[in-house]
């Protein structure tokens, strides 16, 4: 069968073109999946964009509702937490101020020092060679070092408190592996010359004695803690600091002990300790008129700048802390109580044949001594225990008890030093009732008290009867030594009139130009003094045997009494150790230099 011409020319030429019907079908046949889709797609968009326009729309709600929650609800929390990671709480460490004597003597001062540390794995030399270098400065053996240099990588502590000028030559070294940490230390220039008055700090910075601890509030510049703001790398924004930040004040504490005496004191304290082999010593200059204490000395002492090696026990002033039956040193007071109450006048005569009985005991004088007829004068003059008891029987116990307590036996003083402790005295009743207590307190036993507190009962013979307040604290001063704080006292107390502490002043007198104290004789100045010689009372009872407190207290000038100088020496050897021959010289030796630098004219000519 013959085929149709069309079919071969579809074959034969292929560049020929489909019928345009022909052409639909086929192009229908060739995608028939394409063609079957096309109508359900304008629903399926709609379905998906309104999905995803949901979608939007609760995300939009969820970030409102979020920002809602945190910057209504939880705002006022978020913004303090961000406060508080901006900010940070500071209280800027201030120097503690600086302790100077009466004439301008620094006494404790805060300086830079720094731990040092040694690091030998990043030693750029060996170790050997670092120990040569280093041996020199820290004070060290070069064989020491290299071995501990051996023994340890890192963290080698050199030393703890390296003072300023040391660490400055380990700097200009400049070696690789020594770490310094800079911080301030208390240093003390005077080392132990004031070191009863002055006391030390500890690591803490805190005061551990004397003015250290009692004066601690002045002594610490007042600092508030600030707010400061906090860059992103954690450093501080100064631009964001108050005031003022971090200035502080420039004011320095300054005391009333003038360290040139408080030297010559020390001095000839321990030259008489080391001659009689005595245990302890102590003097006390005050100026009676408003009971500034011009030097308080202890011996032995410490060096506060090495505490950590001193006796514990050396870190109490004795002085405020320790009683001591004062013995004859306190009958010049009996005298102006005696005179006050008009049972003696000053011309008074009184038997002393040695001994007096009273109840069932006994008294003598030292030595067994008797000096027949004598004045009161002479009775303090020769320390008469005799005359003193006769003295005191005319007055009636109650009254003479009513005396000592006005006086503050059995009371503390009213002072500056911390650890201050109160004196002693028998209840009213036994000293009533038993006629050896009022007997036995006329010639300065039986009762105890402070040797600060005895330098201010006879501080009321040299001011004209008042009981003034021993301190050491003239206040807070500035570089141009103005007055900027002066701390509150208690106001005087009249005990005495002032005719009856001038007569008893005149009367100690004769006892340095006549009597006992001949060794405090300085020529030309006229000065008032009383020994005393004084059994040491034991803790379980009665006297110790052998033990003695030696003791003088001189008045100058007798003209216009003001100053008040007071030697103690404990427990001194030898068969001549008197008041008279062991604390007397003392208190010439310090009046010396008060003369000087007071510039205390003289009562007399020299050559009289």
């Amino acid at each position: 069968m013959q085929k149709s011409p069309g079919r071969r020319k579809f074959r034969n030429s292929p560049k020929a073109e489909f019928p345009k019907r022909q052409r639909r079908k086929t192009i229908r046949g060739f995608f028939p999946s394409f063609t079957s889709n096309m109508q359900p797609q304008t629903p399926n968009i709609k379905t998906r964009l309104f999905l995803a326009w949901g979608v939007l729309i609760a995300a939009g709600m969820g970030l409102a509702f979020n920002l809602y929650n945190l910057q209504i609800i939880r705002g006022p929390k978020l913004t303090q937490r961000a406060r508080n990671q901006q900010m940070v709480n500071l209280r800027p460490f201030v120097p503690r101020r600086k302790m100077i004597a009466r004439n301008g003597d620094v006494l404790a001062i805060d300086r830079p020092v720094y731990t040092v540390y040694a690091h030998p794995k990043l030693f750029g030399k060996s170790n050997q060679q670092m120990a040569k270098q280093l041996a020199p400065i820290v004070d060290k053996e070069a064989a020491e070092l290299a071995n501990k240099f051996e023994s340890k990588k890192s963290g080698i502590l050199l030393a703890s408190a390296m003072p300023e000028e040391i660490a400055d030559q380990i700097i200009s070294l400049r070696l690789n592996g020594l770490e310094l940490i800079p911080k301030y230390s208390r240093f003390y220039p005077q080392q132990d010359l004031v070191a009863e008055v002055v006391g030390y700090v500890n690591v803490d910075r805190r005061g551990q004695a004397g003015v250290e601890y009692s004066q601690e509030k002045l002594l610490e510049r007042p600092m508030q803690t600030v707010r400061l703001s906090k860059s992103g790398n954690g450093m501080l924004m100064p631009d964001h600091a108050p005031d003022g930040f971090p200035h502080s004040d420039n004011l320095q504490l300054q005391l009333t002990i003038d360290s040139r005496l408080q030297r010559t004191a020390r001095t000839v304290l321990k030259e008489q300790m080391d001659k009689y082999r005595a245990k302890r010593g102590a003097v006390i200059v005050m100026d009676a008129w408003d009971g500034s204490l011009l030097s308080l000395v202890c011996l032995p002492t410490y060096n506060p700048n090495e505490y950590s090696k001193a006796d514990i026990s050396l870190f109490k002033n004795w002085t405020v802390a320790d009683l001591y039956e004062p013995g004859s040193t306190f009958k010049p007071l009996n005298v102006a109580i005696a005179l006050e109450n008009g049972i003696i006048k000053p011309d008074d005569v009184f038997n002393d044949p040695g001994y007096i009985q009273v109840g069932d005991r006994t008294i003598k004088n030292s030595e067994n001594k008797s000096y027949g007829r004598i004045n009161i004068a002479q009775i303090l003059q020769h320390s008469s225990n005799i005359g003193m008891v006769q003295i005191m029987q005319r007055l009636q116990p109650s009254v003479y008890y009513s005396w000592l307590e006005r006086l503050g036996l059995g009371q503390s003083v009213a002072t500056d030093l911390p650890f201050v402790v109160s004196s002693q005295l028998k209840s009213q009743d036994k000293f009533i009732a038993t006629p050896i207590e009022p007997a036995t307190t006329s010639f300065g036993q039986g009762f105890s008290l402070t040797p600060l507190q005895l330098a201010q009962m006879e501080g009321a013979l040299a001011n004209g009867g008042k009981l003034v307040t021993p301190y050491v604290v003239k206040g807070l001063v500035d570089s141009k030594d103005q007055i900027h704080y002066t701390p509150t006292r208690p106001a005087p107390r009249q005990i005495f009139s002032s005719a009856t502490t001038q007569r008893v002043v005149e009367m100690m007198e004769t006892v340095v130009a006549d009597g006992s104290g001949k060794a405090s004789k300085i020529p030309g100045y006229r000065i008032a003094g009383k020994t005393g010689t004084a059994q040491k009372a034991s803790s379980s009872g009665g006297y110790m045997s052998g033990a003695k407190i030696t003791s003088f207290v001189g008045i100058l000038p007798v003209e216009a009494p003001r100053y008040v100088v007071l030697a103690l020496v404990d427990e001194p050897q030898g068969e001549n150790a008197f008041g008279g021959t062991v604390a007397a010289p003392i208190v010439k030796a310090v009046m010396e230099t008060l003369i000087t630098i007071e510039q205390i004219p003289p009562s007399q000519p020299i050559n009289q």
